[in-house]
């Protein structure tokens, strides 16, 4: 649909979210400009060691479907069916997403996906990139931009209507808003970080683990995970705490990281040749929640990162992100040009799935680190996959997250009931054999309905 609206849109930050909305406003036929403060990553190696694959799942996938960018994208992407858990003797569990076994997310490189939708949006003619351009100063009652080339030092002053703030979890853009009255901000950290490090591709390209499973190796209060990249390799990430006994700040020597991972994660030392020179080369780096309100300011407009950061342990930052550019278009096609509308309604969608989804990834860290491991915790994932197949699809948060596009929020509420369903029916059984399936389904109809399946499944 191309739009009828001669507005200029500027867009600051050529990340994924980004990108792909420059995709999204380019075949709506505005004019676009999209300011980017690093180096065109397309002419110079991306920097290594910082989260260089993401899960890609069904939000995700719907934004890339609507903007065509799905049949290219998955030719780099990599099907993950479910969990490989790896215990400290070495031994491996799987543990499926979904009772669905064709259900799966997908393990792409962040570096060949932002590549791919920056040269989509720059094939049109109404999409502009400018490189080395940092923002310096958002005045949001007037819509002015003003940049600074990093090279020269020159400032400049964008041209255009309105600003989508697409820069990241430390957004330029939302500083200055965070300076206009009664914006309320706060950013938490957890006190864990994490460190990459790379199992590479076998003889031939082989790969050394099982290629379709997201690997795990959870250790109580730390974990390291693995996901695979098309050459064979995988992308290993170790989430450690920054102080106490184990941790980054015990690990100070070669002998040291040796000996620790030796203990704690022997089946996959054998596998990373360089772990010492890749452990003290690649960054450590943090992991934060940012969140903030309002989204909007006059003629300018947070997406992505820049309005609701999480930590990775849902694989759902990239793909709320995307969610963020397919609800924005949605609204831009429905109550364009009233920007004021669109903003206020794009706003009101999203900020409160938004939260839900940081909740959820806060949440699913506990998850991943301590209990996928736990027996209780594996009776009540199969309890869960049966209640799917015999009362309806999609009754576990994580498949409600990860295989529909049901809102977060919802999906954060009835994954909430679908726990307390299944702590009833579990308690003090050991057997699957045991579980009371009238008691499940009058559990079901009482809180859930008597059909709890919920339109925008995919």
């Amino acid at each position: 649909m191309v739009f009828k609206d001669n507005s200029t849109i500027n867009l600051v930050g050529a990340g994924l979210a980004g990108s792909l909305m420059a995709v999204y406003l380019a075949q709506k036929g505005f004019s676009v400009n999209v300011y980017e403060r690093r180096p065109d990553m397309r002419k110079k190696e991306a920097e290594g060691g910082r989260s260089i694959n993401l899960a890609l799942s069904v939000r995700g996938i719907h934004a890339l479907t609507e903007t065509g960018m799905d049949a290219e994208v998955m030719k780099m992407a990599i099907p993950m069916y479910g969990r490989m858990i790896h215990d400290e003797t070495g031994d491996q569990t799987f543990q499926a997403y979904s009772r669905d076994r064709k259900s799966c997310i997908y393990s792409v490189s962040r570096a060949e996906l932002n590549k791919s939708l920056m040269t989509r949006a720059e094939s049109y003619d109404n999409v502009n990139f400018h490189f080395g351009k940092i923002c310096e100063e958002m005045d949001f009652a007037s819509g002015k931009l003003t940049l600074k080339d990093i090279e020269s030092g020159e400032k400049l002053v964008a041209p255009g209507d309105i600003t989508l703030a697409c820069d990241g979890a430390f957004s330029a853009v939302r500083y200055d808003m965070q300076k206009t009255p009664r914006f309320d901000f706060s950013q938490s950290y957890l006190a864990h970080g994490y460190k990459e490090l790379t199992i590479p591709p076998g003889p031939g390209g082989s790969f050394l683990l099982e290629k379709h499973a997201l690997h795990i190796w959870p250790r109580g209060n730390f974990m390291m995970i693995a996901l695979p990249n098309p050459d064979g390799s995988f992308t290993c990430t170790l989430f450690f705490p920054f102080e106490g006994k184990n941790s980054f700040a015990n690990l100070q020597t070669k002998e040291a990281v040796q000996v620790f991972f030796d203990q704690h994660f022997s089946d996959a030392v054998p596998l990373i040749p360089d772990l010492i020179d890749d452990f003290f080369t690649n960054p450590t780096s943090s992991l934060v929640t940012i969140r903030c309100y309002p989204w909007i300011s006059g003629q300018v407009a947070l997406l992505g990162d820049a309005a609701h950061a999480i930590v990775p342990f849902f694989g759902q930052g990239m793909n709320a992100a995307f969610e963020d550019c397919t609800v924005l278009s949605e609204c831009i096609d429905q109550y364009g040009p009233d920007w004021g509308k669109i903003f206020e309604v794009y706003q009101e969608k999203r900020k409160v799935n938004a939260d839900a989804i940081a909740d959820m990834a806060l949440e699913n860290f506990v998850e991943m680190r301590d209990t996928v491991a736990d027996e209780k915790f594996l009776f009540r994932k199969k309890v869960e996959h049966l209640l799917g197949q015999n009362f309806g699809p999609y009754f576990s948060r994580y498949e409600l997250v990860s295989f529909s596009r049901v809102p977060y929020a919802e999906a954060y509420r009835r994954g909430q009931i679908n726990l307390e369903i299944l702590e009833k029916l579990i308690d003090g059984l050991t057997d699957l054999d045991e579980i009371d399936y009238k008691l499940a389904g009058q559990l079901i109809n009482e809180r859930l309905g008597a059909d709890f399946s919920i339109p925008g499944f995919s």
